[in-house]
């Protein structure tokens, strides 16, 4: 019986207390993965799909309830029921007075959709969940046309490691006395789409386009694309605060630097600028300048470092005692501080890998996240690449600006969005 009773609770791993504190109705703190196939969905076999997938990934029955002193999972008997889709991109799914639960599984002609709280998991734990999903949907729906084959998804960490809070198993109690100083960025400001909502717009780009052209400026894919991104925010900065650098968040997927087969969060960020008052806004220079960031701050000191402070909150007996409404408002702070530390974020999800006999039956693959501010999201799944931005703002000045330049380079830029006046904006 003591064993049934604490498997029905765990607690929110490190990286994760800042979003209950944090979620409000123009920042959900909820992504979106999608799946368009070439066929219309079946929401029967769907459903099956997904209670085959809860089966491996049980945190996701979980509901999120208030301690005393932290926020935590508790099993729940609410039952995931895939539905059409109705609601806005990345509409709330954590209520602290409405208990459901954290992630939702939908459907539209041919897209599969897939919306999950960021405390449920980041974007590489999600997507194990996500590809899991579109793995038994397709060997369900397709059941003959693959019954000559053995299609077998390259998941292989049991439940115990899909649940592991990698922050405390790689915690070391290490003082820590490095402070880098906080640089104040430059914030984008405009007019807001009215009622919370947020703009999509997404770029579809031919891999073997853009890959040339990246290895012309011998540099990666992201910080080819960081640098666009920055040179676009710079011709959108008025001339009284170009003395502010641009900053870019860069989410980190730390499982690529120690051994973590994690669903749950286990990321890391790290924060790149580039003061163009100071500097040229030519992007060879642009990208330079990135290149010997990222090499400073992606390096297995200093993803320790942001492990080791995530996880040293837990471990602060002062900190541990204080209840849970003071840590709310200390969170807060903090999520505020930190906010004006960075202009926008990129994030880079990489290649979305599928079985071979199963790529077949799908045709793109797109992620994309609810923000208050402008958020851009990469990947690719064959040869296709999907720059996603969600923005806040009515403008589209940055992404147009974006999108341009890979444009002006001679690469293939399709656009597609969601309509959000009565008339798609054109870029």
């Amino acid at each position: 019986m003591k064993n049934k009773k604490i498997s029905e609770w765990s607690k929110l791993d490190n990286a994760a207390k800042i979003f209950p504190a944090n979620s409000k109705k123009s920042d959900t703190k909820v992504f979106r993965f999608a799946c368009e196939l070439f066929d219309t969905v079946d929401p029967q076999v769907l459903q099956q799909a997904l209670d085959i997938t809860l089966e491996a990934f049980p945190l996701y029955q979980s509901v999120i309830k208030s301690g005393l002193f932290w926020h935590y999972f508790e099993k729940s008997r609410f039952k995931a029921v895939v539905a059409e889709e109705t609601l806005p991109p990345c509409s709330t799914l954590y209520d602290k007075n409405n208990k459901t639960l954290l992630f939702r599984v939908m459907y539209y002609r041919k897209r599969i959709s897939f919306e999950a709280y960021h405390a449920l998991a980041d974007g590489a734990g999600a997507l194990q969940f996500f590809r899991t999903l579109i793995f038994h949907y397709i060997t369900i729906k397709y059941k003959y046309a693959l019954r000559d084959k053995s299609p077998v998804l390259d998941i292989e960490a049991s439940k115990t490691q899909k649940q592991d809070d990698s922050f405390q198993k790689y915690y070391k109690d290490e003082k820590d006395f490095y402070r880098k100083k906080r640089i104040k960025a430059y914030k984008i400001k405009g007019a807001k789409i009215p009622e919370y909502r947020i703009r999509i717009i997404e770029g579809v780009i031919p891999v073997d386009e853009i890959l040339p052209k990246v290895k012309e400026y011998k540099t990666s894919l992201t910080i080819f694309l960081a640098a666009i991104l920055m040179c676009a925010i710079n011709e959108e900065i008025p001339a009284r605060l170009k003395r502010k650098p641009v900053v870019l968040n860069i989410p980190v997927n730390l499982r690529n630097y120690y051994s973590s087969q994690t669903a749950r969060n286990f990321f890391g960020v790290i924060n790149v600028d580039y003061d163009f008052s100071k500097g040229n806004d030519e992007l060879t220079e642009v990208i330079e300048v990135l290149k010997k960031k990222f090499k400073e701050n992606l390096t297995p000191d200093v993803m320790a470092r942001r492990i080791n402070k995530l996880a040293s909150l837990e471990h602060n007996y002062i900190l541990r005692v204080i209840p849970l409404i003071i840590k709310n408002l200390i969170l807060k702070t903090a999520y505020a501080i930190a906010d004006k530390s960075y202009s926008s974020t990129l994030s880079n999800v990489g290649v979305i890998n599928m079985p071979d006999d199963i790529k077949p039956f799908i045709y793109s693959f797109d992620v994309f996240v609810s923000t208050d501010k402008i958020q851009a999201c990469v990947n690719s799944f064959e040869n296709t690449l999907r720059i996603s931005f969600t923005s806040a703002f009515a403008s589209t000045e940055i992404q147009r600006r974006f999108f341009k330049t890979l444009t002006d380079m001679g690469i293939t830029v399709t656009i597609e969005s969601n309509i959000i006046d009565d008339e798609l904006e054109v870029l």
